[in-house]
């Protein structure tokens, strides 16, 4: 997801001169002749007509090869009027988990969680090696599209809600911001390996090459047993809670044979609605409705802070690897923070205060000098803060739906997470107007989502829904200020859900 951050690079770069002989970029004495002074530095799109006295737009350019020795922005010429290309490529792989989503989404409720993440893995690996040889721009984008469907959509989501139904409520927080840890770790990668491999061809195809983790999980991963049971296989997921006890050196024991007989009808019953049911029944009802809104911004401006500040890391002054490096490693405190006020402290305030908080940080930045130590750390602090609540939505967004339609609304949120990722990349454009402009858009959107993640209910230790009446009726009443400032007494009390079929199996 952020592979073109050194992939597609663009240094800084100067117009070439003509009759310049080599590649000095920092050539003082022809720039300053040559190439015109504005805004507080050096044109880096036009020239100086000495004759005429006029400035024209140039064709070639110099780049300062101090970091990048190769890439795609300086083999296709991402600059000035060709800006757009290095955003549009960005674009098109936030538009293919956009697809993804939508698609795959709703395969991983009806054909289960395991299918859709291994194939998918396995696409990811050629589609991730396959890019780097592409030669033409618009294969590469369309390449990048496919890698967006498979590769987040594809694996990232059905990988993270088999990880959340494997587990019990009071090991959900530890599972699901540990799964987000491994995303900081993937940003630090890409920096560490950009560092090391200046070649970018030989980088993406690194970079591709790190889909055969994946591949193994066609042997050693097990089917999530809340889908199975909920789709009618129960002997399956009896099976697969039988192996968990085992390995975890339980000594309770169960027999498949007491479910798989148990109220054939009422079994029958459920698996026709879990197979009918789809990302429509999310607004089928009101209060469903109404959170599937709510949810939805959240992951929009989660993911348009997130990456805006994962992506903009070439405005701030230092050594770009490091930065992006940096970017990464602040993350693993920040998760390790969440979790453990995520059980104290719940899902719903630690969302909202941390895209608050975040997008305050985000206009102080803004207003600060660019580049200074004190807005980078700014920058620092809001990703430190907007890593903690893009985890957290992850986590309750799973336990906020029910099973029947858990994965078609992880796809839904991440849909609207990868169309604001889509348009980071071009809101950063903004900056030629003014280079204020984005991060106030990044604010203003996490200020606005956060105050209404507000009205969402808690799920701190709540069962997970399992049908789509049991999350109409999750939560009734609970909001940040029937909590926090009196009201009704009864509405603070957990909803009871009809999970008496699965009390069993409890994991």
């Amino acid at each position: 997801m952020l592979s073109l951050v050194t992939v597609a690079a663009v240094p800084d770069h100067r117009c070439w001169i003509t009759g310049e002989n080599g590649t000095n970029f920092q050539n003082d004495s022809l720039i300053s002749t040559h190439i015109p002074f504005k805004n507080g530095k050096w044109d880096s799109c036009h020239l100086i007509n000495i004759t005429q006295n006029e400035t024209y737009k140039c064709d070639f350019w110099l780049y300062d090869d101090t970091y990048y020795k190769s890439s795609r922005g300086i083999e296709w010429n991402f600059v000035c009027d060709r800006r757009w290309m290095g955003a549009v490529a960005q674009s098109m792989y936030m538009f293919g988990v956009f697809t993804g989503a939508v698609t795959l989404g709703n395969m991983a409720d009806k054909y289960g969680r395991k299918p859709v993440f291994c194939w998918s893995a396995l696409m990811q690996l050629f589609l991730g090696v396959g890019v780097a040889f592409s030669s033409n721009y618009y294969v590469f984008i369309l390449l990048r599209y496919l890698y967006g469907i498979f590769g987040s959509a594809g694996s990232y989501i059905p990988g993270f809600v088999l990880t959340m139904e494997l587990v019990g409520p009071s090991k959900r927080s530890m599972c699901g911001i540990s799964f987000q840890a491994a995303f900081a770790f993937g940003i630090m990668l890409v920096a560490a390996w950009g560092y090391i491999i200046k070649d970018r061809m030989i980088l993406q195809i690194v970079y591709g090459c790190h889909a055969l983790v994946l591949i193994g999980h066609f042997w050693v991963m097990d089917e999530s047993p809340r889908w199975l049971w909920a789709n009618g296989s129960k002997k399956k997921s009896v099976i697969i809670i039988q192996k968990a006890l085992k390995m975890n050196g339980s000594s309770e024991n169960i027999d498949p044979s007491d479910y798989v007989n148990k109220t054939p009808d009422k079994l029958e019953e459920q698996a026709g609605t879990v197979n009918s049911a789809g990302m429509t029944d999310l607004f089928k009802t009101s209060r469903l409705r109404k959170m599937t809104l709510n949810v939805c911004l959240a992951w929009f401006a989660n993911s348009l802070v997130y990456y805006g500040l994962s992506l903009n890391t070439g405005s701030l002054k230092g050594n770009p690897y490091l930065i992006l490096f940096v970017m990464g490693m602040v993350e693993i405190p920040s998760y390790i923070i969440t979790v453990y006020f995520m059980d104290k402290l719940g899902r719903r305030s630690i969302t909202a205060v941390c895209m608050i908080l975040g997008g305050l940080c985000c206009i102080i930045a803004t207003n600060l000098a660019m580049g200074s130590s004190t807005s980078t750390s700014f920058v620092f602090i809001g990703k430190f803060l907007i890593a903690s609540s893009f985890a957290v939505i992850y986590n309750y967004s799973a336990e906020l739906f029910p099973t029947v339609i858990r994965n078609s609304a992880m796809g839904l949120g991440s849909m609207c997470a990868r169309t604001s990722g889509a348009l980071t990349p071009l809101i950063i454009l903004f900056d030629s107007f003014d280079p204020k402009l984005p991060s106030t858009i990044f604010a203003v959107i996490s200020l606005i989502s956060g105050f209404l993640c507000l009205f969402l209910p808690e799920t701190l230790n709540k069962a997970m829904p399992q049908t789509i009446e049991d999350g109409e009726n999750f939560g009734i009443g609970d909001t940040c200020f029937t909590t926090c400032f009196g009201g009704d007494k009864t509405l603070k009390e957990p909803v009871e859900l009809p999970t008496s079929e699965m009390e069993p199996l409890k994991m």
